[in-house]
C-alpha cells in the first residue's frame, strides 16, 4: 500500500497545521491491517518528487515533520507535476519489486492536476495498481473526476473522491476522539 502526497505551494498550510500528518496516520491505520508488512510506502511531489522511507506504526508520530518538512533534500511548495511521481510509483511496483500482489495507492491532491495524468492511468491499467485519488478542498478537479469514467482501460484502475474541508473533518474527528476518552 502506498500514499502520494501533494506538497505544492497551495498545500503548505495543511502541512504546517498538522492536517497532512493526520492524513498519513489515518491511511497508515488502514495499511497496518491491509498491507502484508504493515507499512505504507510514501512519495511527495510538487514540480519534483521524492520517494521517502516507508512509515510504520513504530515511527508515524512525527513522520511528516521529520521526513518531509524537516528534510532539506525534498523540494517543497512548488507547482504541481503528477506524471513523474506516478511513473516512479509504477516503476517501484512493476519493475523494482515486481510482484503480482495488487497495490492500493492513495493519491492526495488539492487541484491543478496535469491532463497527462489520464494517459498514465490508461497506460497502467494492466498493472496491479489501483489509484484512489483524493481531492482536498474546493478546486474543480476536472481531470481527476474524469478518471472514474475513463474509457479504453484494461481494468478500472482509478477512482476519485473529494473532501471539501479536510481541516474541518479533522477537527471533528479530534473532538470525537477526545469525547470518547473522557
Amino acid at each position: 500500500m502506498g500514499i502520494v502526497l501533494d506538497i505544492s505551494g497551495s498545500m503548505q498550510r495543511l502541512y504546517n497545521n498538522g492536517t497532512v500528518q493526520e492524513v498519513v496516520e489515518r491511511v497508515l491505520a488502514v495499511a497496518a491491517k491491509f498491507d502484508d508488512n504493515g507499512s505504507l510506502d510514501v512519495w511527495v511531489y510538487d514540480n519534483e518528487f521524492s520517494r521517502l522511507p516507508s512509515v510504520t506504526e513504530r515511527d508515524f508520530g512525527r513522520y511528516v515533520f521529520t521526513h518531509i518538512l524537516n528534510n532539506r533534500e525534498i523540494h517543497k511548495f512548488g507547482a504541481n507535476n503528477e506524471p513523474p511521481v506516478m511513473e516512479d510509483v509504477i516503476r517501484k511496483y512493476t519493475k523494482e519489486e515486481h510482484d503480482e500482489t495488487p497495490v492500493f495507492l492513495i493519491f492526495i491532491n488539492d487541484g491543478g492536476v496535469l491532463p497527462k495524468t489520464k494517459k498514465i492511468i490508461h497506460a497502467a491499467s494492466g498493472e496491479p495498481i489501483f489509484w484512489q485519488f483524493v481531492g482536498i478542498g474546493k478546486s474543480d478537479f476536472k481531470v481527476l473526476k474524469q478518471l472514474d469514467t475513463l474509457e479504453g482501460r484494461l481494468v478500472d484502475n482509478a477512482s476519485f473522491i473529494q473532501l471539501n474541508d479536510i481541516e474541518r473533518k479533522s477537527r471533528e474527528i479530534r473532538k470525537l476522539a477526545l469525547l470518547s476518552l473522557s
